[in-house]
């Protein structure tokens, strides 16, 4: 193989081309043109073309958008959970990470988008220090954790971590997952698929009917990011209050700090106003109920008016909200007469509340105004509501009603903070993949172009085709961003450590010639002989400080050379003549 056109000796392509080995939030951050990558070695893993064949996915082929997303959001839901512990992947410091990219990234742009490097975001999410919404108060201020999105082997191989019982990821990782399967298995085009991250989270939007976000193991339709919910609160909390740094998608990426974006412009200006149409939604009485649900703030200021034989009763919309949280049935309309029979009698008012607005009043002011707009719906409604003859209550509600209609209206129309679209776009080669291929054409097509591609260039490192490409940037990655295995092993001798290593099982989570990373090894407890090499050198590097170590394989044999000292392994993957020299 050919890496000429890889200057490997200049830092930023070394430091590019190893990220796609580990791929932290901070890595896709700088290279965001690494995210999409993930996505299609997704693509080009058999894990995700094995779900076609599960009894669970049956005639999927033949069923409606909606239908494909809800089977594919459980079957992720039922195998995959959701994981940001700060022990999977170790741990790194800030100092550390900085002088990987302080001679070609601006790090005060680091400090001031990412959250471990200080940004807190909106202070109405982030109301705790930010250290201990991560766990990290425990650690000194310049520790970080190393979150590395995971591919769908590393995802798949945590049900064999102790402590899980299932598969696992980060919410990139999910993101990435969800983008392949969408795709694979839903056999939605990869043009209506795009990627959002925010400082804090990472989500896709599906550009189809009315669209879709999946936000981690869930999936978020129009009428559910209106309907007031718990978890519904939660998927809109990363739009509702970051900055959105990347959005990346087929055919590029643009990032909110890059001057040039890579993205086609017409792709992204659909995708701008397809998700400003999904986040806004007409007021009507039933997504002003689902407001007060979600908004704890002021439903305390309401009253319902129950009429039941013959006879007017009042409840305050707390304590129907309170009830709905225990019961099957909610406050909506259709369920509304249904959720109020369980009521008992003494919940009931026989009068009119004091100080709480009635909102049955609320209810007729919309549907008779159906035609006027928000705005013109604000300003009558704040001009008369002491005239509705609704309710007894004080002019000092004034300021919380009009605080009301401004959240109100964020709740309704919700304008994201996207990357702006006045950006130098550079017209690049995109890859063409579509879903009439099978798997087998879409790795060979990628194989091809691997060459004259680049996003099929960095598809093949992060997939991780080990006879394609160069080792320098894996083994740069092993040796300096894998903690966790060299933490573990710390107690133990070189010869008790080379022992553990050698008995662990000798299978691999990535199939053919692909192989893992040291922490994945250990994290997992498996590893094919050249595996359980190169995390034998992690230890003996970062340990007693040796500077080169010599990897080869003879046939099946995998020889590691430690000055004089040789440590044997089997290995199955077919990398013959691996001659490689491990220094740093």
């Amino acid at each position: 193989m050919n890496f000429t056109k890889l200057d490997f000796s200049d830092k930023k392509t070394l430091e590019k081309y190893s990220s796609a080995f580990t791929l932290s939030d901070m890595e896709l951050f700088i290279f965001p043109e690494l995210f999409y990558p993930l996505v299609i070695a997704n693509i080009m893993s058999p894990i995700i073309w094995e779900w076609r064949n599960d009894k669970w996915f049956k005639d999927i082929n033949k069923k409606s958008f909606n239908y494909k997303v809800n089977r594919i959001k459980q079957f992720i839901m039922d195998n995959y959970v959701f994981n940001l512990d700060l022990e999977t992947w170790g741990l790194t410091t800030k100092e550390r990470e900085i002088s990987r990219f302080s001679n070609f990234f601006d790090i005060e742009l680091l400090r001031n988008s990412n959250a471990l490097f200080g940004y807190e975001g909106d202070k109405y999410y982030y109301d705790i220090d930010i250290r201990k919404h991560f766990g990290l108060e425990k650690y000194t201020s310049n520790i970080i954790p190393y979150w590395k999105t995971e591919t769908i082997e590393a995802m798949t191989a945590f049900k064999s971590k102790e402590g899980f019982a299932s598969g696992a990821g980060e919410c990139v990782s999910l993101a990435a997952l969800y983008a392949a399967a969408m795709f694979v298995v839903g056999e939605i085009p990869l043009d209506k698929i795009f990627l959002i991250a925010t400082p804090l989270h990472s989500q896709n939007f599906v550009s189809v009917n009315e669209g879709i976000l999946t936000n981690n193991r869930r999936i978020v339709t129009k009428n559910m990011w209106f309907n007031g919910t718990s978890i519904s609160a939660k998927a809109r909390r990363a739009l509702e209050n970051e900055v959105v740094t990347i959005v990346t998608h087929i055919s590029g990426y643009i990032h909110t700090v890059f001057e040039e974006a890579t993205i086609n412009e017409n792709s992204y200006l659909e995708f701008k106003n397809n998700l400003n149409n999904y986040l806004k939604t007409e007021l009507t009485f039933e997504v002003f109920i689902n407001f007060l649900r979600q908004d704890s703030e002021f439903k305390q200021y309401f009253q319902y008016r129950n009429s039941k034989n013959g006879n007017n009763l009042y409840i305050s919309v707390n304590k129907i909200f309170d009830f709905e949280n225990l019961s099957k049935y909610s406050f909506s309309e259709n369920t509304r007469n249904i959720l109020l029979q369980e009521f008992s009698e003494s919940e009931f008012s026989e009068n009119q509340i004091d100080n709480l607005i009635v909102l049955n009043c609320i209810e007729e002011f919309l549907n008779e105004n159906k035609n006027m707009n928000f705005d013109a719906l604000k300003d009558y409604f704040l001009s008369h509501y002491s005239e509705f003859n609704c309710g007894n209550f004080t002019s000092d509600y004034f300021e919380s009603i009009k605080k009301l209609f401004d959240n109100l209206e964020k709740f309704i129309n919700l304008t994201p903070k996207l990357p702006i679209t006045n950006k130098k776009y550079i017209q690049t080669q995109g890859l063409q993949i579509d879903l009439h291929q099978s798997r087998e054409e879409i790795l060979e097509y990628i194989l091809q172009n691997f060459e004259n591609n680049d996003v099929a260039e960095l598809s093949v490192y992060t997939f991780r085709q080990m006879d394609k490409i160069s080792w320098k940037p894996f083994l740069k990655a092993a040796i300096e961003r894998n903690p966790v295995s060299i933490k573990d092993l710390s107690r133990f001798t070189i010869p008790e450590i080379y022992k553990k290593i050698y008995n662990l099982p000798n299978t691999s989570i990535y199939d053919s010639v692909r192989i893992s990373q040291p922490d994945e090894v250990w994290n997992f407890k498996a590893g094919d002989g050249i595996e359980k090499a190169i995390l034998m050198a992690n230890i003996l590097i970062n340990r007693i400080n040796i500077c080169k170590i010599s990897l080869q394989t003879e046939n099946k044999k995998v020889i590691l050379q430690c000055g004089s000292e040789k440590y044997f392994f089997e290995t199955s993957k077919n990398l013959r003549n691996v001659n490689e020299i491990i220094e740093f």
